[in-house]
């Protein structure tokens, strides 16, 4: 595949990029003292090869893409929109206060939503992401035990199932992690966590549904033991999506929880833009909240206002589909999932029996004894179909593990043709297991050697001599 450098002409111009409007003196030390290797290319040059490049890759706009514990929605083009006006893109967080009256009342509006939406009484949009999300609150709870000069608190209780990242966050603010196992029903070991709460737990990362797409119906009892120990709760918003508008994390108990605004609230995900990860609280922490002048507070965990675009598509989603399609979203989303679970359990068993919510995972341990076939080997096999793999080998209690998460903006039709196209590349598997083996073979490239890939990554351009 040629790069854009490779297209290159010498003294070949575009007039796509305006002139600079502002006037610059820099002085001569910065400057650079040979012009940039930039590539000299037309504008039909640009517009073909990223739109050769668009075609090369798989996004929610091109086909089915059941990532699990991702929410990988469609994005209202509306949303987008006015995220497009001028009076949104042309902002600067410190021109006069007089002159962004309408995007403070974006935020404070967004704010008031998602309060409402969560059981929160306090929220800070600054979070540029969902691990940024985590790692504020987690300082949440770090400066409101240091506070009270209980800093003996040092330990976070995550368990087995809990996203990647939470147990990544608590470190990173400076605590140890107890994990705790999951039982037969893939909810919290109840005996478990009684055994490792005590006077130096902290707090307890948990989302409920949990990483499985199980609801723990324990959700009462377990923030309550944390609570009586001394510890604060934080809700991981990442699976919000199952349950908005129906049921709230300050309801079971939480003080502290972080929303994905860029999966639940329909905005960009992935490589479609930025992200932005708000972290909510109730009101005995709000002083220690980072967008607030108390001195309690953790100090700004960003610049200024956070993903502020994204904040805007955020609001504009909320009030486009109303209090009941926050809470319709919420049922099709786990209406989706459990049609797609009944109709594969015949031949990709669940790891765990009985209604999940937004997603679910499933174990071709059976399937790779059998045939050699892995989840791995099954994932390659849908990039033929033009369906995005699910997330693969999470969580890692469950062997050979896929995770898929169809969401509530597919239609059954959709849903239909991903599940007979499953069971295709099951019976493949069961009759030809090379040429699952062998996948993907129609796709811009083969497979790929992901481990070289990963250690002898090309990250940049080398220019001849």
């Amino acid at each position: 595949m040629s790069l854009i450098f490779d297209k290159s002409v010498e003294n070949r111009k575009n007039i796509i990029f305006p002139k600079c409007d502002v006037e610059i003196n820099l002085p001569d030390s910065p400057k650079r003292v040979k012009a940039a290797k930039l590539p000299e290319v037309s504008e039909i040059d640009i517009s073909r090869h990223y739109t050769y490049l668009s075609k090369r890759v798989h996004g929610v706009n091109s086909g089915f893409y059941p990532l699990g514990s991702c929410t990988m929605k469609y994005n209202p083009k509306i949303s987008e929109q006015l995220a497009s006006l001028e009076g949104f893109t042309k902002i600067h967080p410190l021109q006069p206060k007089e002159t962004t009256i309408g995007c403070e009342e974006v935020i404070e509006r967004l704010k008031n939503y998602l309060c409402k939406i969560t059981g929160m009484d306090e929220m800070s949009l600054q979070p540029a992401a969902g691990a940024h999300g985590e790692l504020t609150g987690m300082l949440l709870i770090k400066a409101y035990h240091m506070h009270r000069g209980d800093d003996n608190r040092k330990e976070i209780i995550v368990p087995d199932s809990a996203h990647g990242t939470n147990p990544a966050s608590a470190v990173m603010a400076g605590f140890d992690i107890i994990n705790i196992k999951s039982n037969e029903n893939g909810m919290i070991d109840i005996d478990d966590l009684k055994e490792n709460i005590g006077e130096k737990t902290a707090g307890l990362m948990l989302t409920n549904p949990n990483t499985l797409g199980i609801f723990d119906t324990n959700i009462l009892e377990i923030t309550n033991l944390v609570h009586e120990a001394g510890g604060l709760c934080y809700y991981d918003g990442a699976n919000l999506n199952a349950i908005m508008g129906r049921a709230r994390p300050g309801d079971m108990g939480f003080d502290v929880t972080h929303l994905n605004l860029h999966k639940t609230f329909s905005t960009p995900h992935g490589g479609g833009g930025p992200g932005s990860g708000p972290c909510g609280c109730k009101t005995f922490l709000k002083d220690y909240l980072p967008d607030t002048s108390n001195e309690k507070s953790i100090g700004r965990v960003i610049g200024y206002y956070g993903n502020f675009l994204v904040i805007v598509k955020a609001l504009t989603y909320i009030i486009t589909i109303g209090t009941e399609g926050i809470k319709n979203a919420s049922e099709n989303a786990v209406l989706n999932a459990n049609y797609m679970k009944a109709k594969l359990d015949n031949i990709l068993p669940t790891a765990y029996k009985g209604m999940c919510m937004h997603e679910f995972v499933v174990s071709l341990e059976k399937l790779k004894n059998n045939t050699g076939v892995t989840a791995l080997d099954f994932s390659k096999a849908l990039l033929d179909y033009n369906i995005h793999p699910p997330t693969m080998y999470f969580p890692m209690t469950v062997h050979e593990a896929l995770m898929i998460e169809p969401t509530e903006t597919e239609s059954k039709e959709t849903l239909d043709e991903a599940i007979d196209i499953i069971k295709e590349i099951y019976n493949t598997a069961l009759d030809d297991s090379d040429a699952i083996k062998n996948s993907p073979i129609s796709t811009p490239v083969g497979r790929l050697d992901e481990v070289y890939a990963a250690r002898k990554a090309v990250l940049r351009h080398e220019f001849e001599a």
